[in-house]
């Protein structure tokens, strides 16, 4: 191995480490606890070599919000192969994103509910996003037309994000939370109270 690759496989060994360490602080303490200087602190690096890597705590972020949507891809995509049926399917993804939520809080937040700099529904979207999205259409697909499934699909993702949100937050019941997240698949498969 050459001198510069071995370079190249150091820095992005640090790279993971400052978005690692940075994940597991704000799992453990929440966002207001990561800082440059404390992640410097906690890597055993300067801030300067934490700064040549990421411009600041918001690219950090993102950076982390990254993985975690690499992550509720794979788990949708996994809830979905699971079930039998396209209802059971589309019942059994929006648990699995729910569960994620519940599961990641602070990795939740760095996704959806921090600004972060990442965008949506564009042409700069990175992949892993549209992974995310692309679970969820693929679990709605059976249920509407190719031409509003993707607006379905983003009110989905809303309808989730709501309940997750208001719920974490205490201001729904969670007794209530399977019940809701039963209630909102019927609407999107179709189906009726009283089938």
């Amino acid at each position: 191995m050459s001198v510069r690759d071995r370079r190249e496989r150091e820095r992005r060994h640090r790279q993971q480490l400052i978005v690692t360490t940075a994940r597991d602080l704000a799992e453990a303490e929440g966002w207001e606890a990561v800082t440059t200087r404390r992640l410097a602190e906690l890597i055993e690096y300067s801030q300067p070599v934490l700064y040549s890597h990421f411009k600041g705590k918001d690219a950090i972020m993102a950076a982390v919000a990254v993985e975690g949507f690499t992550e509720i891809a794979a788990q949708l995509r996994a809830a979905r192969a699971g079930a039998a049926t396209p209802r059971a399917a589309l019942t059994a993804v929006m648990s699995a994103y729910a569960d994620f939520a519940e599961r990641r809080p602070a990795l939740y937040d760095a996704m959806f509910v921090h600004t972060v700099g990442l965008q949506f529904a564009h042409s700069e979207t990175p992949a892993a996003l549209r992974e995310a999205f692309g679970a969820l259409r693929e679990a709605l697909q059976p249920f509407t037309s190719p031409d509003d499934l993707d607006v379905l699909t983003e009110l989905l993702w809303s309808g989730l994000h709501g309940l997750v949100t208001l719920t974490r937050g205490g201001r729904l019941p969670r007794e209530s939370h399977e019940r809701r997240l039963a209630l909102l698949s019927d609407r999107f498969t179709g189906r009726t109270s009283d089938e």
